[in-house]
């Protein structure tokens, strides 16, 4: 009787599978996507979940996946240069903004993913099916708790009190040109202190940075070992610090008058070589056959899928993701490159030794 039992549920089982397989991949795209063999994938998340999500649809699909771990900004400028004849096929982890970049220049195609009925609302994902989101990150600041002890200083709680001239040389943020995280930086401080005053703010900021890092995750990695005293970035990078590599001497604070959020994204490259198996990730991508594993591989943001897990240690370090500003991301598609722009034309040529991409 248990093996009966046991058959039974096994196929039962087998049979939820298919379903929930179904949902997001007809028999069609899947057979096509076979028949192709082969993906290549560019991620801007961390290595580890890359590699995890990389391999899980290699298992799932018997389809070979090929990948390489590039900031958002590397990408973009990868992308733009290939301009519609991309050496990869699919976008897979960081920040929306250089993805909104890359759909304005029309190097994105457009997909209506079946999956995307699971997500928490019409904000995650783009309008025309550019991208679609797959977790949320805080923007926030990460400081090491001893070394501001033993300086007498205190921890720095919102954005005007990163230009305190006691912090100069104590602060790392990512580089403009190179790192999604810090192209949300830009658009933050313009959609919350206006236009000039953004730009204004940026500029002041630049006289306490110390170093601009090329990936956004930079900083984090920094703080536990003192060599970074306070570092800007998504504080569930800062929560691998703490729950991995047991840096507790990290505090994460969320700046008391508001912040902003990332959303970091899954997209089709136009022109893409391998067109069905690029469409069956972005199904994947937006399952928890994907999204459920970030946890386990170091990956604590915030899911935005209905049917996903959330990961419990982002709500055991007390980060609310509706605590965030209204982000305007449509300014942020339109405008991003003349702000960059305009924030390098502000700093001027001395600062340009510190914002090189190579």
């Amino acid at each position: 009787m248990k093996k009966l039992f046991a058959a039974l549920l096994a196929v039962a089982m087998l049979l939820g599978c298919v379903s929930a397989f179904a949902e997001g991949g007809s028999e069609d795209l899947i057979a096509a996507a076979k028949e192709e063999g082969e993906l290549v994938v560019y991620g801007s998340c961390e290595e580890e979940y890359l590699q995890a999500a990389c391999d899980n649809f290699e298992k799932l699909y018997g389809i070979k996946v090929t990948h390489q771990r590039l900031s958002t900004g590397e990408v973009q400028a990868k992308i733009e240069e290939e301009n519609g004849n991309p050496s990869a096929d699919v976008w897979f982890g960081g920040t929306t903004d250089p993805y909104n970049i890359c759909a304005k220049e029309g190097l994105l195609e457009n997909y209506e993913a079946a999956n995307a009925a699971h997500l928490l609302g019409p904000a995650y994902r783009d309008k025309d099916g550019a991208w679609y989101g797959i977790y949320k990150g805080i923007l926030g600041f990460m400081v090491n708790k001893e070394e501001l002890e033993r300086m007498g200083l205190e921890t720095p709680q919102d954005w005007a009190d990163l230009l305190k001239p006691e912090y100069k040389g104590l602060i790392w943020l990512s580089n403009y040109n190179t790192a999604g995280t810090a192209k949300l930086v830009i658009n933050t401080m313009i959609q919350k202190y206006g236009h000039d005053e953004g730009i204004k703010y940026l500029v002041d900021l630049d006289k306490n940075i110390q170093v601009y890092t090329k990936s956004g995750s930079g900083p984090s990695k920094n703080v536990g070992t003192g060599e970074c005293i306070i570092g800007i970035g998504f504080l569930h990078d800062g929560i691998y610090q703490i729950v991995d590599n047991g840096y507790d001497n990290i505090g994460l604070v969320i700046p008391s008058s508001g912040t902003s959020f990332e959303i970091g994204a899954t997209a089709i490259f136009k022109g893409a070589k391998h067109m069905n198996a690029a469409k069956l990730w972005i199904e994947y991508a937006l399952s928890p056959d994907c999204v459920n594993q970030a946890d386990e591989f170091g990956s604590y943001q915030f899911l935005v899928l209905d049917n996903a897990e959330q990961p419990a240690q982002a709500a055991e370090f007390g980060l609310d993701p509706e605590n965030v500003m209204d982000y305007d991301f449509e300014d942020a598609k339109e405008n991003t490159t003349k702000y960059i722009g305009e924030v390098m034309e502000a700093l001027g040529a001395a600062a340009d030794d510190r914002f090189k991409t190579e």
